[in-house]
């Protein structure tokens, strides 16, 4: 036994030594955390928490400065076998391999979820140097003081997560994540774990943390709890416990690009122009060879002639099929009763490349989609949602309502103008804000009114209560498309209660499909980093989207629409290039610099001249919360929805 001990401390010798010389050579601590120097600038308390099992993998650093010099940084030793270190050491790893064992627990602190040891150091390093999953160890927590801090806020909602499951191996990088995987394992928010969902929960996870490990490389910063939340937003956790290691590993790898995206800072890639080049700059330098023909499948959750959404991308459809004659075959799918893993998984079958999924509902099953058929591009009509295998396409319909408000605010009498919004999802508060802006272009002293479509009684009805004339309502699905029980556009009340058309924003989704078919068709598509989730957000200048004028406009007014149009068509006029309050009167531009696309996109605030708030989430009506859970501009802050229990 003792060559074998000999050899097992030899081995980890070296294993400190190579620590110590990266660490070194990166210029970090190559030595062991010391929470004592932590806790010098730090406030907490002590709080007992007994005799527990804890992950070795969370065990980081030593309580006191005592035995730094003697172990690297992962605990392994760096002093020679002959010292009295060496020696202990290797008792203790004789201790280990004979019937006895180490079974004395270690004394150790936990704080902010990892643990230093304050007793028991060599105990570790041996076993940590056989790779030991857990080890007994009487805990003491240190609990700092709330703070707005993230990493305090994080940890907060670790506790949280900690008094309900009693599992330290669970590390999320965000506090809402917490309550996320909560309720994707199918627990209500204030369930406590019993110790047979523990050991449930802990015998897939730990299979799940070790293919994580064989996936990650050396510069991924992932978490395998992180990992597993992206999982099941797939699959299920139950999944994990059906598949051989093989087959999860094939699985995970699937979805392994937004694993790596949710670890980075700004995942997702906003696409603002299309690509107008005939074959892209990339194709031509690496010889790509370019499809002459795409097999094009569109995706609709109700039929055409009963809804006026699926109406509108079924003309953008025609449309795309009259500009491509000859390239291009393309099939319709309805999904029936909501199935649209089946719908989409018919399109391909068929042969289908590219599919457009036609609402944001349809994201899980285009996710598994693209996890199952790497080689199909899949994209859906949402924004701002994070997911590398599957690309998000809307319009920038702020561009519109900015040229509307401008006309609203030169036809109002009485320096009010109403707005009726849809939902608050990402892209609604940046066209609030616009037609805002177009309003104060053109009337400074005007007031838009706010009101929200999502939410119980007849905003229209409301507005004109006011005595409000001049109103924005929904903008049309599509170029030439009927009313259905409600005005669309920015229109006028008229003395005899006839309307008066102002302008009328318009989805042109053909525009959008012709130059995403062009992208896949010039090489264009390759180009954008697949470790990066694209959205492709496209405004005026790229024919997604048009502002049609209203026939008996003033003829003052009617130039002024049309030289705003133009502007920011061609980007001479920027809507949001000006000085911008908010309702608290907060400055959110000088005025000398335009806002960037993701500030455009994640506004929460309102301008100045905005009467009305953002509605919350128990304000909306109940057909209004899916969306808005989806897609909602704090949907992060939403309680999560409980799935299928789990385990």
């Amino acid at each position: 036994m003792q060559n074998e001990v000999l050899e097992q401390y030899n081995k980890s010798l070296k294993e400190g030594q190579k620590y110590m010389k990266a660490a070194q050579a990166a210029g970090t601590d190559p030595y062991l955390p010391v929470l004592d120097e932590q806790l010098q600038e730090a406030e907490a308390s002590p709080v007992e928490l007994g005799l527990l099992e804890i992950p070795m993998s969370r065990i980081v650093g030593t309580k006191t400065a005592g035995r730094v010099s003697a172990m690297a940084g992962n605990f392994m030793p760096i002093l020679p076998p002959d010292s009295e270190f060496g020696g202990k050491w290797m008792h203790l790893c004789e201790a280990h391999l004979s019937d006895i064992g180490i079974r004395e627990p270690i004394r150790c602190f936990e704080y902010l979820g990892k643990f230093y040891v304050q007793e028991g150091n060599k105990r570790v390093s041996v076993l940590k140097s056989y790779g030991a999953p857990r080890i007994p160890a009487y805990v003491t927590r240190m609990v700092p003081r709330y703070s707005e801090d993230e990493k305090i806020r994080n940890y907060f909602a670790f506790l949280w997560f900690y008094e309900r499951a009693g599992l330290y191996e669970v590390e999320l990088r965000r506090p809402e994540d917490y309550g996320k995987l909560q309720a994707a394992l199918g627990f209500e928010e204030s369930h406590q774990w019993t110790e047979s969902e523990r050991r449930s929960f802990l015998a897939g996870f730990t299979t799940f943390s070790k293919v994580c490990q064989q996936l990650s490389g050396p510069e991924d910063h992932v978490l395998p709890a992180q990992a597993l939340l992206i999982w099941t937003q797939v699959y299920s956790f139950a999944d994990i416990k059906a598949l051989s290691t093989a087959e999860l590993q094939k699985k995970l790898k699937a979805i392994w690009p937004d694993v790596l995206a949710d670890a980075e800072p700004g995942a997702i890639t906003l696409q603002t122009q299309p690509d107008e080049k005939e074959k892209s700059i990339f194709a031509k330098l690496l010889s790509v060879a370019l499809p002459d023909h795409l097999n094009v499948a569109f995706i609709y959750a109700d039929s055409p002639a009963q809804s006026p959404w699926a109406e509108a991308h079924d003309l953008g459809r025609a449309y795309l099929e009259e500009r491509f004659p000859t390239q291009l075959s393309v099939q319709t799918y309805t999904a029936l009763g909501g199935d649209f893993d089946s719908a989409i998984e018919s399109a391909i079958e068929d042969g289908a490349e590219l599919v457009f999924a036609t609402t944001a509902q349809m994201i899980g099953a285009c996710r598994r989609a693209a996890a199952a058929h790497p080689s199909v591009k899949i994209l859906n009509c949402a924004l701002s949602l994070p997911y590398t295998g599957v690309r998000m396409y809307y319009s920038r319909m702020h561009e519109s309502k900015f040229v509307t408000g401008a006309l609203a605010g030169a036809m109002t009498d009485n320096d009010l103008v109403g707005y009726v919004a849809n939902y608050p999802i990402y892209g609604t508060i940046a066209s609030i804000n616009a037609f805002a802006l177009g309003v104060r272009l053109t009337n400074p002293r005007a007031r838009v009114k706010l009101v929200w479509s999502c939410m119980p009684g007849d905003p229209v009805a409301a507005l004109l209560k006011q005595g409000i004339t001049v109103i924005s309502n929904r903008e049309a699905s599509a170029p030439g498309q009927t009313l259905r029980g409600f005005e669309l556009g920015t229109y006028k009340l008229q003395e005899d209660g006839s309307l008066l058309p102002l302008a009328l924003p318009v989805w042109h989704w053909g525009g959008m499909y012709e130059k995403i078919v062009q992208c896949v068709l010039s090489g264009a598509w390759s180009q954008l980093a697949k470790s990066k989730a694209v959205n492709y957000w496209w405004g005026l200048g790229s024919g997604a989207l048009d502002v049609q004028l209203g026939d008996h406009l003033p003829d003052g007014v009617c130039s002024l629409g049309w030289i705003l149009k133009n502007g920011v068509t061609d980007g001479s006029i920027a809507p949001f290039r000006t000085r911008i309050v908010d309702q608290n009167g907060l400055e959110r531009n000088n005025g000398w610099q335009d806002l960037t696309p993701e500030e455009m996109l994640t506004m929460d605030w309102l301008c100045d001249n905005v009467d009305g708030v953002v509605p919350a989430f128990d304000e909306l009506l109940p057909q209004s919360k899916e969306i808005v859970r989806l897609l909602g501009i704090y949907r992060d802050n939403l309680p999560p929805e409980k799935e299928e229990k789990q385990l």
